[in-house]
Order: C-alpha cells, then sequence, then structure tokens
C-alpha cells in the first residue's frame, strides 16, 4: 500500500504547516484522496491557508481526533490552495468520503457562510 493510498485511507490526519519563521504548526483535519492528491478543505482565513501561500512545505502522519496520537510515519509533502472548481471537488471528497458526517458539514459550512467561506487545499506527498 502507497503512503497516498495508507493516508488517504485514514480518518484524521495530522496536518503540519510553518510559519514563515520555520515553527512548525500542527492541526489534525479530516483527508480524502482525490486522484494523486489528498484533499482537504477550511476556512478561507484560517491560519493553516495562510501559511500555505507564504510556504508550500507540508507534513503529515495519520492521527486520532484530537491529533493527539500519531501512528505511522510522517510524510512530506507540498501544499496548495485551490481555485473554486478545486475547492468544490475537495468539499465533494470529503462528503463522499466521511458520508452523512461529511455531508452534514458541508452543510452545515454553507449555512455559516456559502461556499465562498471554505477554500479547499491540495497536497503532493513527496516521492
Amino acid at each position: 500500500m502507497s503512503e497516498l493510498e495508507r493516508l488517504g485511507a485514514e480518518k484524521y490526519v495530522l496536518l503540519t504547516t510553518f510559519r514563515r519563521s520555520g515553527t512548525a504548526v500542527p492541526t489534525p483535519v479530516w483527508i480524502a484522496r482525490d486522484g494523486d492528491e489528498l484533499v482537504l478543505y477550511s476556512a478561507r482565513d484560517a491560519g493553516k491557508v495562510k501559511r500555505i501561500r507564504a510556504s508550500v512545505e507540508v507534513e503529515v502522519i495519520a492521527c486520532d481526533v484530537r491529533g493527539a496520537n500519531t501512528h505511522g510515519d510522517t510524510v512530506h509533502g507540498t501544499a496548495r490552495v485551490l481555485d473554486e472548481t478545486g475547492s468544490a471537488r475537495a468539499r465533494e471528497a470529503i462528503a463522499r468520503k466521511y458520508g452523512l458526517f461529511g455531508k452534514l458539514a458541508m452543510l452545515g459550512s454553507r449555512l455559516r457562510g456559502g461556499t465562498s467561506r471554505t477554500v479547499g487545499i491540495a497536497i503532493t506527498l513527496a516521492a
């Protein structure tokens, strides 16, 4: 099983982004596989989105819901903020993977501010 398949099958991963100073900032997130990438969605003004715009380098490791207990290897990769079409695909992939909970999360997000409030993020794992 490849790292892409393994991480894409996990319920939660710890996404680590980096501040301009190099300080690591880990955040547990839902993630889904979309082709050769992992995708997630986030509030457009979230810190992780700002950090990815400043530095595309990320790390990903499987974890529990709080991000406290990790398992497996840490995988390095690069992230990019998606455009409107890509963001819609990311939200669909999350909703599909997480079933009813994913659909409810997407509905709640739309009710709180529409799809323009969130943005998709794609992660390409290092070879």
